[in-house]
């Protein structure tokens, strides 16, 4: 019953930031952690960032460490990705869904649509 959506994505040079924002509807809020995945084009989908449920907890994959950053929302079952210095392979659509515990990268629910993030070189 939940459904998802994401937003802010877009064309930036290297070196650059985006912020993306996530939104879930249809259930109960604040249940589970929440988490970013991302699918690049010919790979599979990936972890990517994930954030507790009280938000004192945030996990990375290694590749975006350092320059990526997790948070929620001001809104119930809202949360955002902010994404800093940014190179080529970070060019993916992106997804949010929620994940079961912290430290945990499976993705709990249905995917929504992603929103397109192309780094130029």
């Amino acid at each position: 019953q939940v459904q998802l959506a994401e937003s802010g994505g877009g064309l930036v040079q290297a070196g650059g930031s985006l912020r993306l924002f996530c939104s879930a509807s249809g259930g109960p809020g604040n249940t589970y952690t929440m988490g970013w995945f991302r699918q690049a084009p010919e790979k599979e989908r990936e972890f990517v960032a994930g954030i507790s449920r009280s938000g004192s907890i945030t996990w990375y994959a290694d590749s975006v460490k350092g320059r990526f950053t997790i948070s929620r929302g001001d809104a119930k079952n809202t949360w955002n990705l902010q994404m800093n210095n940014l190179n080529a392979e970070d060019t993916a659509v992106y997804y949010c869904n929620y994940v079961d515990r912290p430290r945990e990268t499976l993705p709990l629910g249905s995917w929504g649509q992603g929103t397109q993030v192309t780094v130029s070189s």
